[in-house]
Parts: C-alpha cells; sequence; structure tokens
C-alpha cells in the first residue's frame, strides 16, 4: 500500500482528544507529511496544526484526506460523509484505519470511481502475497516485540529508525498497522492478511537490502497473547530479525482486556521470542528493552531499568524519558 502524501487530516467532530491519537502520531512522526487539519467545529481537539478547508488543503499540496480518528465500533460517523464525498470531488484520495470499508459505502464508492481516486481501507487491504520461504536475506533487520499488545513497538520502532538515520546511517520503518501506515505512507496492515501469508507479507515489506541498510520492523502483539499470538509468531519468522527490541509498559496488571490472563516474566518472554525467530535466523540477538515507565516517578523508573540491564546485560531504557540512544549504541556494538 503506497497512500499518497502529503496529507490533509481529517479530526471530524469528536469531543475526546484521546480519539485523534491516530492523527497527533502521523503529526508527531512525519510533520512534513501534514499540510493542516480539518474540523468540523471548533470544539474538536486540535493536533497544534493549521485549519484548512478542503479547497485550501489541495491548494497547499494536499493529496490525500487521512481519517485521524478513532473510535469504539470503527464505523464513519453518518454525517460525516458528506465533507468524504466533498473531498473527492476536490480530488483527494480518501485513507481510514476504521473498520468499516470506506469502498462499501456506495456513494463514495461511485464518487472514487468517477474521480479517479482511490479509497485506501488500511485494515482491510493487502497486496497479492506468497507464503513465506525463509530464505536467507541480505540486510539488517530489527524488530520490536513485547509481552503485550500495546506497549509502544510501534513508537519504539520509530524511535530506532529517527536515532539510525540522525546518525548518517540508511534505515527504513516497515509499518505492519494501520497508524504505521498512515505514519509512513506505506507498509502492510499485518492483522488484514489471511494466517498463511503473514510470514510471507513481511518478506515482501522488507526484502532483501544492501548490507549497510536496516530495515526497523514494528512489531504486533505478543507470543503470550491468546487474542493475537498468531499474527506475533507470522511476523517474528518473516521478518527474519538480526536484532530484537523488547517493549513493555512498566507494571502493567494483566494481558490488556484480558484480566484473567496474566503477564509473563521478561525471561519468558525474551526465551520464547529468540527461540522462535531463529526458525528464520539463527543468529538472532537481544539488542537491548524500550520500556514505558510513565506509571512511575524516575528514581523507580531508572531503578528497573538498571536491574533489567544487569539482568540481561543489555540497555534498558524509556524513549520517551531517556531516549533511545542507549539501544541504538547496543546494536551498532554487536554488529561492528
Amino acid at each position: 500500500m503506497q497512500i499518497p502524501q502529503p496529507y490533509l487530516l481529517f479530526l471530524g467532530d469528536v469531543s475526546d482528544p484521546l480519539a485523534i491519537k491516530m492523527a497527533r502520531g502521523i503529526h508527531s512522526w512525519r510533520p512534513e507529511a501534514c499540510i493542516g487539519q480539518l474540523r468540523l467545529n471548533q470544539e474538536t481537539p486540535s493536533v497544534g496544526i493549521s485549519d484548512l478547508t478542503l479547497a485550501q488543503g489541495r491548494e497547499g499540496g494536499a493529496k490525500t484526506l487521512v481519517i485521524g480518528t478513532t473510535n469504539a465500533g470503527g464505523k464513519l460517523p453518518q454525517h460525516w460523509l458528506d465533507t468524504l464525498l466533498e473531498a473527492v470531488e476536490c480530488g483527494y484520495h480518501v485513507a481510514s484505519g476504521m473498520h468499516q470499508r470506506l469502498s462499501d459505502i456506495a456513494p463514495l464508492a461511485e464518487a472514487a470511481r468517477r474521480k479517479a481516486v482511490e479509497l485506501f481501507d488500511i485494515r482491510h487491504s493487502a497486496p497479492l502475497l506468497d507464503v513465506g520461504n525463509g530464505k536467507k536475506r541480505s540486510g539488517k533487520r530489527i524488530l520490536t516485540v513485547g509481552l503485550d499488545c500495546a506497549v509502544g513497538k510501534m513508537f519504539s520502532a520509530l524511535a530506532i529508525e529517527q536515532e539510525l538515520n540522525a546518525r548518517g546511517l540508511n534505515s527504513d520503518f516497515r509499518a505492519t498497522g494501520q497508524s504505521g501506515i498512515l505514519i509512513e505512507g506505506s507498509g502492510i496492515a499485518i492483522d488484514a492478511v489471511v494466517a498463511d501469508f503473514i510470514s510471507g507479507a513481511v518478506e515482501q515489506l522488507a526484502p532483501d537490502a544492501s548490507d549497510d541498510h536496516w530495515d526497523v520492523i514494528e512489531g504486533q502483539g505478543s507470543l503470550y497473547n491468546p487474542s493475537f499470538a498468531g499474527v506475533s509468531m507470522g511476523l517474528l519468522h518473516g521478518a527474519q530479525p538480526d536484532y530484537l527490541v523488547m517493549c513493555h509498559e512498566f507494571e502493567r496488571p494483566h494481558m490488556r482486556h484480558l484480566p484473567h490472563f496474566s503477564l509473563p516474566s521478561y525471561e519468558e518472554c525474551v526465551n520464547a521470542n529468540l527461540v522462535h525467530a531463529r526458525t528464520t535466523n539463527p543468529n538472532v540477538r537481544l539488542a537491548g528493552f524500550s520500556i514505558n515507565t510513565s506509571n512511575v516517578d524516575e528514581k523507580r523508573a531508572r531503578a528497573h531499568l538498571a536491574e533489567l540491564e544487569e539482568k540481561f546485560g543489555v540497555p534498558a531504557t524509556d524513549p520517551v524519558r531517556f531516549g533511545i540512544a542507549p539501544v541504538i549504541d547496543s546494536l551498532l556494538a554487536m554488529d561492528a
């Protein structure tokens, strides 16, 4: 999937600041891809960029209207349809990460065909794929993994890519989820791929590359989460990672949305990921930990990170509080 940039971020008329987290993520990591935002009223939270009309966005060069919000049902509010239809008439492509398919909305699909623009249903779109073959690929690959879902794997991967590029190294973020795809403008939504093709999808997403090139692959789910372990395993095999970065939210009490499932220990999770990663890369190594410590004060955060470093012999950091540089130092030292 290749989504034309730059974007006009559509925020609708939501009232909850958390509802625009997708738009915030896009603007935080790819501000150059955001021409402005479109809100239906001034009470809607802002991502901190200019409010533009559809016409002004097109004049500024915007190519895709991105629905930058999420809601519980994943369904497009009916009263937003007029705005999307007007956007198509203006020549915008439209991208959505919602469960409801834009292509299933008959008036919108017909308008898009007539105007020769694309509707990007990120959760439902995948290219033609082959099953994975596990053949050794050139280049270097880093995969973010975790004890659970929603522990910062995308954030950590983006932070790693940013730091590698800041050091003048050749690296690319490889998106595997809807937010990551909108941030990068390309990728494959792994949870939209038929199970047999997950590893093949990641092989296609991160193919052979030059020896000095780093692919930083966004992880999904967890081998220990009963809801998403299948996706996590296929991604782990297809990534053929040289290095793993383990992610977690410190003091999470149980699996997200599954209070009857306890979390594994760090040791269990590290060992399981390394064992299964060796299916396609016998030389895979743990490069470090990326831990969300926002639930505790700095003193306790540093103590926890120090414990991890002593136990596993690799750097542990909170990329928001302390930066990702220690993990990059570890990667480059191991790779030397």
